[in-house]
């Protein structure tokens, strides 16, 4: 390996004009890592977060932003097993896929399933680990249940309708156009809601009711959310586009036995994120090799346009996800 690799830093807390070509140092693993040549990265709603200066990385973690990526394994830590020099893999990253080298838990890695290149599995782990470990561990999607996502469009909507579907689910989405209500449903939704012309809230009422919601815009929505859930249903917070803070009656959710929970995938344990993998490994990721589900790209950019990629995920024009060209 070379000593030192390109990377995108984060020159200042700011909007995506701060994101600066650099050159930094190769990282080494420690044990129990792998070191990862990266092909291709994934860009994620985090990594504006934390170029804004509003979600910090873990303390042992790279200050570069890129919580996911693709590539070929270099390096072996010590103690790591079931990897090998050369393997082709796709990885959770807890920082630092904006560079041509990161290292990563052995255990977040997953090989890349058959049938896709390396661009195309960079999209998967951040999504597939965030909607997995929400939709189905902790919120229990089953079979037959009405299951509503916020944001279709995007990288966790696409994932979130596609896996639902498959499962079995019946499956809503919310998204700001058109077009971006026909893909939903193109995805396997089996209704796409425009939210600037209809009231999500009367779609799913007049359905039954939720008996899942996956949330991340927060705010307003909050309220809303908990009128859409059936008796006995689920809401589960991911993010908070339109603010954390908002007033709620609790009578709604106590008389109706409804159950409001959340997540945030950076911050929890190594230990954690491995149980999640093994789950994608095992159920999941037989069905991307089979053509059953898979990622929806939108857009490419190279290593030295990380701002550009910034500003179009941050215009909401996008369809599935955005990557960078690393190696």
């Amino acid at each position: 390996m070379p000593n030192t690799m390109r990377a995108v830093e984060i020159a200042e807390p700011g909007g995506p004009d701060v994101l600066r070509l650099c050159q930094r140092p190769v990282p080494q693993p420690r044990a129990g890592e792998v070191v990862i040549r990266l092909a291709y990265a994934g860009v994620n709603r985090p990594d504006a977060l934390q170029r804004a200066g509003q979600y910090a990385p873990p303390p042992t973690a790279s200050d570069l932003p890129g919580l996911e990526g693709a590539g070929e394994v270099v390096a072996l830590g010590e103690g790591v097993s079931g990897l090998s020099l050369g393997d082709q893999v796709c990885a959770l990253l807890p920082g630092g896929g904006y560079a041509g080298y990161v290292t990563t838990p052995a255990a977040h890695a997953l090989p890349v399933p058959d049938g896709l290149d390396l661009k195309q599995a960079a999209c998967l782990p951040e999504t597939f680990f965030t909607v997995w470990s929400n939709v189905f561990m902790r919120g229990g999607l089953r079979a037959g249940e009405r299951f509503l996502v916020h944001g279709g469009s995007s990288g966790i909507g696409t994932t979130a309708i596609q896996l639902a579907n498959v499962f079995g689910a019946r499956v809503f989405a919310t998204a700001g156009s058109a077009e971006k209500c026909t893909a939903c449903e193109g995805l396997g939704a089996h209704r796409a809601i425009n939210y600037r012309d209809e009231d999500f809230v009367a779609v799913l009422k007049a359905e039954g009711g939720a008996n899942l919601i996956l949330d991340m815009v927060g705010g307003p929505y909050l309220p809303r959310n908990v009128r859409a859930l059936a008796d006995d249903g689920r809401l589960v917070q991911i993010a908070f586009l339109q603010g954390p803070k908002v007033e709620l009656n609790f009578a709604h959710v106590m008389m109706r036995r409804l159950t409001i929970t959340g997540s945030t995938l950076r911050p929890q344990s190594d230990l954690a994120k491995a149980r999640i993998a093994d789950e994608l490994r095992e159920k999941v990721w037989p069905l991307i090799a089979a053509g059953r589900v898979a990622p929806v790209m939108d857009s490419e950019f190279p290593l030295d346009q990380a701002a550009a990629a910034h500003a179009r995920m941050e215009s909401s024009a996008h369809v599935g996800k955005i990557v960078l060209k690393v190696g």
